[in-house]
């Protein structure tokens, strides 16, 4: 999960712990740190750190929004088949629109209480962890 605030990652982390098999969450608060950790570099760059599942995005951070950071994963062949769903509290027809054209597999505006978001979640995990089929990571060389 990509968020700068530290209360949404902690809320949707736990609504994730409570609705979805176990896994392993890993949360960044920018764009820019979600590409160190994709990339293994920086903080990243001599720990042991395994290509996410699924990538949940806010739109507006410091430093590399969520928008510059969908650009580039989705530019990467060796990233781009990662699952991509937003997750912001923008409503804004151009970042849905955007987003979608960037390559985003959905888009979700962040519910207000804790029992929508865990409700949210919950959707979420079950659809991505159980309902649908995902690429197996890549081992091409």
């Amino acid at each position: 999960m990509a968020d700068d605030d530290p209360d949404d990652q902690l809320m949707a982390c736990e609504a994730l712990a409570h609705s979805c098999p176990p896994s392993q969450v890993f949360c960044v608060g920018d764009g820019e740190e979600l590409l160190d950790f994709l990339y293994n570099r920086g903080i990243y760059q001599n720990k042991e750190t395994v290509m996410p599942d699924l990538i949940l995005l806010d739109l507006n951070m410091p430093r590399k929004n969520g928008i510059e950071a969908l650009k580039e994963i989705k530019s990467d062949p060796d990233l781009k088949h990662l699952p991509i769903v937003v997750l912001t509290t923008s409503k804004e027809e151009e970042d849905i629109y955007r987003t979608y054209d960037l390559g985003v597999n959905s888009f979700i505006t962040k519910p207000i209480t804790y029992e929508a978001l865990l409700n949210t979640m919950k959707i979420l995990g079950k659809y991505w962890f159980e309902v649908v089929q995902l690429p197996s990571e890549r081992n091409d060389g």
